[in-house]
């Protein structure tokens, strides 16, 4: 399951639905707003996404990672909004029998994730600046720029 929501993350909660006796490993990853970025202080972040194709992009990662991986569930929960330094902004779940399969797994999920769905970042500075620091697949050749971006 790949879900996006403004709310903050119930953690417990998913813990409670990832667990199954007949698994031994649950592992948890947990992506947490930092309070610098290169050397800069940070004050928050403003996670924007493409509501259709992120859900459909993160719904793709999940199915990929169940058929690639012995694992018997996997979750992951990436906010959108405006985050204070500290929240939690993604956390991926992973169980299986087995210790290497669920951390494998997890580790694929989020690298995924952060390569693949449309979700962007800015960030807010301390010195009131703000900048856009994820990539964007509109950048470049086309000439768009984030300080353009809404």
């Amino acid at each position: 399951m790949f879900v996006i929501q403004e709310k903050e993350i119930d953690l417990s909660s998913l813990r409670c639905e990832m667990l199954d006796p007949c698994c031994g490993a649950l592992v948890v990853f947990e992506g947490l707003v930092r309070n610098h970025h290169e050397g800069r202080s940070v004050s928050e972040l403003h996670y924007a996404h493409h509501p259709v194709l992120a859900q459909r992009e993160g719904q793709r990662i999940i199915d990929e990672l169940m058929n690639q991986y012995p694992i018997t569930k996997a979750i992951a929960v990436h906010r959108v909004g405006t985050l204070k330094i500290g929240e939690c902004a993604v956390v991926t779940l992973t169980v299986a029998p087995h210790r290497q399969a669920a951390f494998e797994a997890n580790r694929f999920l989020i690298d995924s994730i952060k390569a693949r769905v449309p979700i962007w970042k800015k960030e807010t500075y301390c010195s009131g600046e703000v900048e856009w620091t994820s990539p964007c697949p509109n950048c470049g050749p086309l000439g768009h720029s984030h300080q353009s971006c809404s």
